[in-house]
């Protein structure tokens, strides 16, 4: 079956893909192992970020991360414990990358994309009328310890030297935009620019849209191999069908190295699961977007829905949710939220975020093959950098300057 841009992957980074490139003049495929708009972002926090330019791997983090592991019982950080020589090489390279020139390097790549998403989110749900409970509230960062307080409002300059509006509150200003806080809690910092959707309706809206547009959508149809001839991939295998391509784009997040491994390019990227609740029906639903900062969990109101999401476990494939963090993630929100004593949970869920070495996704041409371009590696940033992500693509495929220097995001890095 001949095509013109084939897309791999029909989650957040693939459907932006496909509908930028359908807004381009383009013909479009998309192939998705299971179903489309349900991978691993449909059950995440919904939080629309641009704030977050400091990459994962950042100085200090290393350190952190190996204290947090002390404790179990509260650590926001993970680590599978396995023998795999491309999950050791990726561990050894994240220590080695948690430091000033990575810091450097990637704070003003992160913010373009970021700013760049924020922007074109809003345009594609006024202009797509999607409904998807969009805020734009901001997102508040909570303390309830004044040393991580200090930590926290140092943080905030930090960004402010950046050009992200942040504000820092009082215990006073804090409690009356949100009265229904626990006591304790001291502070917080306000990133005004920051929103939230609902991921699972903003995605499944999305992805009706691009087949209302014309892409051509095959569900349950993984990928088996491919051919190449010349540096061309000519062929892509399914057990149904085999694909001719102008273009392809390969957006599969943590199976993305996998599958680049018939393709001979070796693609840096490992999973790391975290969790998520949806409680129905808060008696005092918040009004705003929040991070538990001495807990690293996100807080987001989808209307009548609160979710809660939190935990970084690398090296984890399975997505079954863990039950001991599920009651862990309730016990860290009753902590800075009042709730009655009984709270009804609507969901559970567990997904895999594909995180680089240095914390910075993946875009670009292959620097192997003519007709192959990666997006992948967006770890908790998949929805909030879906929409950048999708506009760049789209301008790699049409030969147009992208609208801005993306070098710091290509795989060559990692070669």
């Amino acid at each position: 079956m001949k095509t013109d841009i084939l897309i791999i992957g029909g989650s957040s980074i693939g459907l932006n893909c496909a509908y930028y490139l359908l807004k381009s003049g383009r013909k479009v495929t998309i192939l998705e192992a299971h179903e489309v708009a349900q991978g691993n972002v449909s059950g995440n926090a919904g939080q629309i970020v641009p704030s977050h330019i400091i990459p994962l791997a950042a100085p200090g983090v290393a350190s952190s991360a190996l204290k947090w592991m002390l404790n179990e019982k509260t650590s926001p950080f993970g680590m599978a414990m396995r023998f795999d020589i491309d999950y050791v090489k990726w561990l050894v390279q994240f220590a080695r990358s948690c430091n000033e020139a990575n810091l450097k390097r990637g704070i003003p790549a992160m913010k373009n994309l970021g700013q760049l998403s924020a922007g074109n989110f809003q345009k594609i749900i006024t202009e797509e009328n999607i409904a998807c409970h969009y805020g734009q509230t901001g997102m508040i960062t909570l303390f309830k310890d004044a040393k991580t307080f200090s930590a926290g409002v140092h943080d905030a300059e930090v960004l402010q030297t950046h050009g992200i509006a942040v504000q820092v509150l009082d215990k006073t200003a804090l409690h009356a935009l949100e009265p229904n806080l626990q006591n304790d809690v001291i502070g917080g910092t306000h990133c005004k620019q920051d929103c939230f959707v609902n991921p699972a309706l903003f995605l499944k809206s999305l992805s009706e849209r691009v087949r209302e547009m014309g892409a051509e959508i095959f569900e349950h149809t993984p990928v088996t191999g491919f051919e190449i001839e010349n540096k061309k991939i000519t062929k892509v295998k399914t057990a149904e069908k085999i694909f001719e391509a102008e273009q392809i784009i390969l957006a599969t997040g943590v199976w993305s190295p996998q599958l680049a491994r018939d393709l001979k390019l070796q693609i840096p990227v490992q999973p790391a699961r975290g969790y998520s609740l949806t409680i129905d029906s808060i008696k005092q639903m918040p009004q705003h977007a929040f991070t538990l900062g001495d807990r690293h969990v996100a807080v987001t109101p989808f209307g009548n829905l609160l979710r809660v999401t939190g935990r970084l476990e690398v090296g984890q494939f399975d997505r079954t949710p863990n039950p001991k963090w599920i009651h862990r993630l309730e016990n860290f929100l009753r902590e800075y939220f009042v709730l009655d004593e009984k709270i009804n949970i609507v969901e559970t869920w567990a997904g895999l975020r594909p995180v680089t070495p240095d914390g910075i996704p993946i875009i670009g041409k292959s620097p192997l093959h003519t007709n192959l371009i990666v997006a992948t590696g967006h770890a908790m940033l998949g929805l909030t950098l879906g929409p950048a992500t999708g506009q760049i693509v789209s301008e790699l495929v049409n030969g147009k300057d992208t609208a801005f220097d993306i070098s710091p995001f290509a795989l060559e890095r990692f070669m």
